[in-house]
This record gives structure tokens, C-alpha cells and sequence, in this order.
């Protein structure tokens, strides 16, 4: 598994601080999220899910914790929008430019609109998809949220 990737192109052109951590994905897994949780050792409150979204038909990218649910109402107040779903994941991957189970929010193909959790934003560091499956990046999230443009906001159900 390389531990270069577009992701970590990204951040360290912006001259964000990150560490690369890998991990035995399992494809099979109900919530890749809480896998990767698992694998890692860490608290699913700080690995960080990816997920794209559309709110009012066009592309927006959420990032919320690993055992939490995205609500739909809030995605779409988050954006300004009235309405909100989950992207098809064929949608989602031609994008990004990544796999589903591997989708970043750094150095997607084409930049959307971007929202984290309000909550996430008080951890020290998380852990976000490196745009690979098994590989994920510990950063501050303030700092993913800085270099992503990202809006801070009540995301989860």
C-alpha cells in the first residue's frame, strides 16, 4: 500500500501536520468506519467517516464521527439548502477520484462544498480517510477544516 497518495499531496502542500496510519481493511465490514475504529485502537468519536452527499441536487461532502448518522435535515441547513441525500457511490467515486471505503475529503477531483461536525472540532486530533482503504491520517481538526474550507456544523442525527 503506497502511503502517498493525493490526500497526503495535499495536506502537505498546505503545510498541514499529519501522520500516516494503516490498517487491515476489511471489505466485508458492516461500518467501515468502526472497523477502521477498531483496527486502530481509537475511539470511533475520533475517526472521522467521509461521506458525499447531494443537498438540493448538487454535490456537498460531510464529515462526521464513525458511530454517529448523518441527519439529512441538518446537512441541508448546514448548506442552506431545503433537501439532502446520499450520493450513489458510482456518483461519489467518479468525483472524488477515490474508491468507496477510500474516499478523502483532501485532494478530491473536483472541490465541493464541505461540512465537519460541530462536535469533532473540539478533539485535539482525528483520524480522516487517506484516500485509500486502510489508510487514514491523524491530523487536528481544525486544521482538516482550515485547508478543506470546511464549515463547522451540527451534522449528526
Amino acid at each position: 500500500m503506497s502511503r502517498t497518495t493525493r490526500a497526503t499531496q495535499t495536506l502537505a502542500r498546505a503545510g498541514i501536520s499529519f501522520t500516516v496510519h494503516s490498517y487491515e481493511y476489511d471489505p466485508g465490514a458492516e461500518r467501515v468506519g468502526l472497523q477502521a475504529a477498531d483496527a486502530l485502537g481509537e475511539d470511533p468519536s475520533r475517526v472521522l467517516k467521509t461521506l458525499m452527499a447531494e443537498v438540493d441536487g448538487k454535490p456537498a461532502c460531510c464529515i462526521v464521527p464513525s458511530d454517529r448518522e448523518v441527519s439529512m435535515k441538518k446537512l441541508a441547513a448546514a448548506f442552506g439548502g431545503k433537501s439532502a441525500n446520499m450520493m450513489k457511490p458510482a456518483d461519489a467515486e467518479r468525483l472524488t477520484g477515490y474508491h468507496v471505503g477510500g474516499i478523502s475529503p483532501f485532494g478530491q477531483k473536483k472541490l465541493v462544498p464541505t461540512a465537519i461536525e460541530q462536535a469533532a472540532l473540539g478533539e485535539a486530533l482525528v483520524f480522516i480517510n487517506g484516500g485509500q482503504r486502510g489508510l487514514q491520517l491523524r491530523l487536528a481538526p481544525k486544521d482538516a477544516q482550515a485547508v478543506l474550507k470546511a464549515i463547522g456544523a451540527p451534522l449528526i442525527s
